[in-house]
């Protein structure tokens, strides 16, 4: 039987939930993650409240084959990221040594006490170290957990370090159909579909383009051939219904 693999993205930080900062890691680790068999399944965007860290990052842990977190490593007090994952996993919080020398070295007299909070991380020899070649300042790995940066040049490069060590399943793809139909309209001949192809997974989008209503339809799956067959039947349901699709490039 084909081991299944599923990831958690944590999106820790207020200033997502108070509308500040917009997130614009989900795209990249969603379409990353899915090139290598492993999508994800769920995403949560967590306070900057420990307890509420804890509860999400000990449920996801539980649940999925990897876990990445984003946010909450900075140098700053409200940055509780490594304290909370120290406290879901039972441990204490320490300098790690190499994080330490990394960052003595990058800022040389500039270090400072806050600076070196981005060397601390859970105890124990099974935490490692993630590169980070824009700002030096590490990410780490804690068994199934990968914690990384919130900024999202940092959390791409941190990302692209691990990816080579994580295992997946065949590559999930996808391709889209477009046409101006109105959802409800295309509902029945995409239910039929759907229990035809039940290899794929179909998604059904609305729009409004040039004041038109329309709906684009994504299919996702594994089996480029099965991918293909669903365009074509949706394509047709398309023009039974008055409207010419527009289809996008095959993955």
């Amino acid at each position: 039987m084909t081991p299944t693999y599923s990831a958690c993205i944590l999106i820790i930080g207020d200033e997502i939930l108070s509308g500040r900062t917009q997130d614009a890691n989900l795209k990249f680790f969603g379409e990353r993650l899915a090139a290598l068999g492993i999508p994800v399944r769920e995403a949560r965007v967590v306070p900057d409240v420990c307890a509420e860290i804890v509860a999400a990052l000990n449920a996801a842990r539980a649940k999925h084959t990897y876990v990445f977190t984003t946010g909450g490593i900075g140098p700053t007090h409200d940055d509780i990221t490594t304290e909370c994952v120290a406290q879901a996993f039972g441990r204490k919080v320490v300098m790690h040594p190499e994080a330490e020398r990394r960052l003595r070295a990058y800022y040389g007299e500039r270090t400072n006490d806050a600076r070196l909070r981005m060397a601390l991380v859970p105890d124990g020899e099974d935490v490692v170290l993630i590169d980070n070649h824009i700002s030096v300042a590490p990410g780490y790995r804690i068994e199934n957990v990968f914690v990384m940066a919130g900024v999202p040049s940092v959390a791409r490069a941190m990302f692209e370090a691990v990816a080579p060590t994580l295992k997946g399943g065949p590559p999930v793809y996808s391709q889209s159909i477009d046409s101006h139909v109105r959802e409800g309209e295309l509902a029945p001949a995409l239910s039929k579909i759907q229990a035809a192809h039940p290899e794929t997974a179909i998604g059904s989008y609305p729009f409004m383009r040039l004041d038109k209503l329309g709906t684009s339809i994504v299919v996702r799956g594994t089996d480029k051939a099965a991918i293909a067959a669903v365009i074509a039947e949706v394509g047709a349901a398309m023009r039974a219904l008055g409207a010419e699709p527009v289809v996008s490039p095959p993955p």
